[in-house]
């Protein structure tokens, strides 16, 4: 299995090579070069596999076993999941009127960013055991991101981690999932900005390929293939579980790229992506209209607070039929002025491939509401934008086909948005216990230079392991 850049100016590489590098040299994305197509004899041998066993199914699919042979990789997935806190990994739930929730949070840090992020750490550690090499990891983060990238790399021995967090803009409990962890290979940087502001100073050191190069630099953030390929376990097991025959086209889920792949492969999904007021995607897919908003708008389901979707770049590549030229094109005048219009066949089939919805704040509580009242059962903001357009269409139309809506956080994380719908929070003793713990972030205020802290910050992380390595015994 080889890998491509969105761009079409890198040269290929294999899942190793992807794994690493996060953005190709190129600035584009890597991709499969092609897709395993899956036919209905392999997804009805699929359909009797556990969360687990999915995940080991499809990597096996995109790692070949010459970089990891298969027993390794079992035992990689196996070692990964092997803190969450449901036997299953992940659970479903079937709630009233066809509603189903997948609920992707039983890790560590109650996100499901626990579930890719887990995996790749294992892969990234196989790899630099056997090559006897360092990375920093730099991540970006709205808020889950970061604590469930400390989770997965934290004490590792060959790995340390910078996160850089929107400090005031996460949740209290998101922020201290990430500040508390004090172990000497995690360092938190709190930003005086939002999430797309804290990106650039990260934007600006991986663009000097020369100093990425010299200090084994890479990102965990979503550009990164390999949280996209453990992500499409996601939608084999939720339509698996939700369908009632292999034959139908049910099951309109939520995390979209990884859907999207899933669709290509051959899994009949339809597929729904719901935001909050926080629309670039919602635009694009209704009007073909890429562009950024004058401002990010801070919202209850705060991850959401975004304005530069990276996945778009690899669903352009993807529905354009793999047209580098096309992708770069659309990326570069997106980059150039944040602004681009959708080519009319690219958009068409985006339109064909999912359907999106955009929800305010009030509606994400009122879905909270009313999901309590109906099944006594807690959503999480995040969660709701996502229940919220399975209400507006059993409201429209009964009997309602059944949907799975993918819940990528527990509402523990989220006690401001469980008190504004009017709701009591439940809060587990390993997240309060988070309140007496000492934490420790080091601030990136207004008028810093954002980008040269984080240089100065790699390079002496850079000289101290080369310091450890050069005072270890063979």
């Amino acid at each position: 299995m080889w890998y491509v850049s969105t761009r079409g100016m890198a040269p290929r590489v294999d899942f190793e090579g992807a794994l690493f590098s996060g953005y190709a040299p190129d600035g584009g994305l890597y991709m499969p070069e092609e897709l395993p197509q899956l036919g209905g004899e392999t997804l009805r041998q699929w359909s009797g596999l556990s969360y687990a066993g999915l995940v080991k199914a499809l990597c096996s699919l995109f790692i070949g076993p010459e970089l990891i042979p298969k027993d390794d990789l079992n035992d990689l997935i196996d070692r990964a999941f092997s803190r969450f806190r449901h036997k299953e990994v992940v659970h479903l739930c079937r709630l009233r009127n066809g509603l189903n929730v997948l609920e992707l949070w039983h890790g560590v840090t109650y996100a499901f960013k626990d579930l890719s992020l887990c995996c790749t750490a294992q892969f990234l550690q196989y790899f630099l055991e056997k090559r006897k090499k360092h990375i920093t990891v730099v991540v970006g983060t709205s808020g889950d991101t970061g604590s469930a990238a400390i989770e997965s790399v934290q004490g590792a021995k060959n790995v340390d981690i910078i996160v850089l967090l929107p400090k005031g803009r996460c949740t209290k409990i998101q922020e201290l999932q990430m500040t508390t962890v004090l172990r000497e290979n995690v360092h938190v940087f709190g930003v005086e900005g939002n999430s797309d502001e804290l990106d650039e100073p990260i934007k600006a050191v991986f663009a000097d390929v020369a100093f990425v190069k010299k200090h084994n630099l890479m990102s965990l953030n979503s550009i990164n293939w390999s949280r996209v390929l453990v992500q499409m376990a996601h939608h084999f097991f939720a339509y698996f579980q939700c369908t009632p025959s292999l034959d139908t086209h049910p099951l309109p889920p939520w995390r979209w790229l990884s859907g999207c792949i899933a669709q290509k492969m051959g899994l009949p999904i339809r597929l729904v992506v719901a935001v909050n007021c926080n629309d670039i995607i919602h635009r694009t897919v209704q009007r073909g209209d890429f562009s950024l908003s004058e401002t990010v708008k801070a919202t209850l389901a705060s991850a959401m607070d975004i304005q530069v979707p990276y996945n778009m770049e690899r669903i352009f590549w993807l529905l354009s039929g793999s047209d580098s030229q096309m992708t770069r094109a659309l990326m570069e005048q997106f980059e150039r002025t944040q602004r681009v219009n959708v080519p009319k066949e690219l958009h068409s089939k985006l339109s064909e491939a999912v359907t999106s919805e955009s929800m305010m704040d009030e509606v994400i509580t009122q879905t909270m509401l009313r999901c309590w009242e109906e099944n006594q059962y807690l959503l999480c903001p995040h969660s709701a934008v996502a229940v919220s357009y399975h209400f507006q269409q059993t409201d429209r139309q009964q009997p309602s086909p059944p949907r799975c809506c993918l819940a990528p956080a527990s509402a523990a994380k989220f006690p401001e948005a469980v008190l504004a719908a009017g709701l009591t929070p439940d809060t587990p003793a390993d997240i309060l216990a988070l309140e007496r713990k000492e934490a420790r972030c080091t601030p990136m205020r207004k008028g810093d230079d954002w980008t040269q802290m984080l240089r100065d910050t790699i390079e002496n992380l850079s000289r101290q392991w080369q310091g450890h390595f050069q005072n270890t015994p063979e």
